[in-house]
Order: C-alpha cells, then sequence, then structure tokens
C-alpha cells in the first residue's frame, strides 16, 4: 500500500513539473525616424474658449503626438495581445493594480493612454474646479457618458469597470470641451502595454514561444497588425522599432 502511495505521489509530482510553464519578460522601443515636429499649439494663454480662467490658463498643446526630442521616443504607442492566450501567469491573474485613475486637468485628460485591464475599475476625477463628462465610444462594452462634477476626489470618484476584450483602444471623450481626447485600451488579460514619453514599454511574464501583437497609435491606428515576437524564458529586450515620421501625419 505505502509503494502505491509513494508511486502516485510522483506520478503527481512529475506531472505538475512537466505542464509547468516558462514565462519571458519583453521590453522595447518605439522611436521617430525623420525630423521631430514642434508642438501644436491648441489655443494660448487666455484664448477665448469654454472655460477659459481653467481652460486657457496656460497655453495648451495638442496631445495627440508625443515625441520626446532627445531620445525621438513615441509616447502612447499601444501594443497588445488581440487575444488571451491560453495560459496566464499565476501573479497575473488579477489585475494589479486593482484601481486606476483617470483625471481631468487644465481641462485636459490624464493620462492621455492608458490600459485597462478585465476587472480593474477606473476611478474618474477631476482636479479642475468645472465640470467636465467623461464619454467613452467601446465597442464591445458599455459605453459610459457622465458628469463628472469639480474638484471630484477618488473617495466621490465616478466607476467603471469592463470585462470584454476591445479590438482597438476606445475614444474618450469631454463633451464640454471637443479638444479633449484620450484613449483606453481595454484588455481581458494582462498582455498589453503602453508606451511611456520615452517610447518604452514591458511587458512581464508572458508564456514562452512565438505571439503576435498588435501596435497602434491615434494617428495612424494600427502601426503593425502583426508584431511578431518569439519569447524565451526571462528577459527579453526587443531591438528599438523605427516608425517613419511621415507615418505619423495627421489625418
Amino acid at each position: 500500500m505505502k509503494k502505491a502511495v509513494l508511486s502516485m505521489a510522483l506520478i503527481c509530482c512529475f506531472g505538475a513539473n512537466a505542464i509547468a510553464e516558462d514565462w519571458g519578460t519583453i521590453s522595447g522601443r518605439f522611436v521617430v525616424v525623420g525630423a521631430i515636429p514642434e508642438p501644436v499649439l491648441l489655443h494660448d494663454k487666455g484664448a477665448q474658449v469654454k472655460d477659459a480662467a481653467t481652460c486657457a490658463a496656460v497655453a495648451t498643446y495638442k496631445d495627440d503626438l508625443v515625441i520626446d526630442a532627445d531620445s525621438k521616443g513615441l509616447a502612447n504607442v499601444f501594443i497588445y495581445l488581440p487575444k488571451k492566450p491560453k495560459s496566464i501567469h499565476p501573479d497575473l491573474e488579477k489585475p494589479d493594480p486593482a484601481v486606476v485613475v483617470f483625471d481631468q486637468k487644465g481641462c485636459m485628460f490624464a493620462p492621455h493612454a492608458m490600459v485597462v485591464l478585465g476587472g480593474q475599475t477606473v476611478e474618474v476625477i477631476s482636479s479642475d474646479p468645472i465640470a467636465h463628462n467623461t464619454h467613452t465610444f467601446p465597442l464591445k462594452n458599455p459605453a459610459m457618458n457622465v458628469l463628472v462634477a469639480p474638484n471630484t476626489t477618488q473617495k466621490d470618484a465616478v466607476k467603471v469597470t469592463y470585462t470584454k476584450m476591445e479590438s482597438v483602444p476606445t475614444k474618450v471623450a469631454c463633451d464640454f470641451h471637443p479638444w479633449m481626447l484620450a484613449h483606453w485600451m481595454i484588455v481581458d488579460h494582462p498582455y498589453a502595454a503602453v508606451t511611456d514619453k520615452d517610447g518604452k514599454f514591458t511587458i512581464p511574464n508572458l508564456p514562452v514561444g512565438e505571439h503576435e501583437f498588435r501596435v497602434w497609435h491615434e494617428r495612424k491606428g494600427y502601426l503593425d497588425r502583426k508584431f511578431t515576437v518569439k519569447v524565451v524564458k526571462g528577459d527579453n529586450e526587443l531591438k528599438p522599432v523605427e516608425i517613419k515620421i511621415e507615418d505619423l501625419a495627421e489625418k
């Protein structure tokens, strides 16, 4: 009887090892090739716009194309798996952080581009002393069009949670101030990122193997529908991805 129990224990042990996954983390950069354009003025300080005391307190520039002048890194590029993989790293099964904050400052959204994980709570606040509305345009999840009162803190935040994977980033607008625009990439898995001000991104703990990502930027739409990455165990530093400045010309 003891031999049988020992045999079963060995089978279970070896079976668990046989199905154990290996994981790899990818990191990389998106950089712009070509002459970097100057920021485009939306409206100057003191301009006659709605709620000018707040919205035109300083000169305001368009934020649909943000390129670091020194590194030429392209911010706000989304890179994501279009489908949930069969295996998810145990540490990533629950959204982390559980809550993300979406703010309105100086009549601009902050952040301008954000990944929203399935089950994660978005808390919409406002640092402005005026009213805004947050209007989302998802394809698969319920749309939101709500008033955000002046000086709304996290205590009184408008809260929303999504569960369905969107195929492309969702536009977010303020109908009171039409220049305000942001994008959320809503995913049902943890394998998505958005580049920072230097064009850098990291996606941790992917299953090893070949993956096809999608790469999207609001100026162009898809920069690459099949960005193929072969992930090996451990850290994977990708070669910088070069984007021609003419491919980011305003539509």
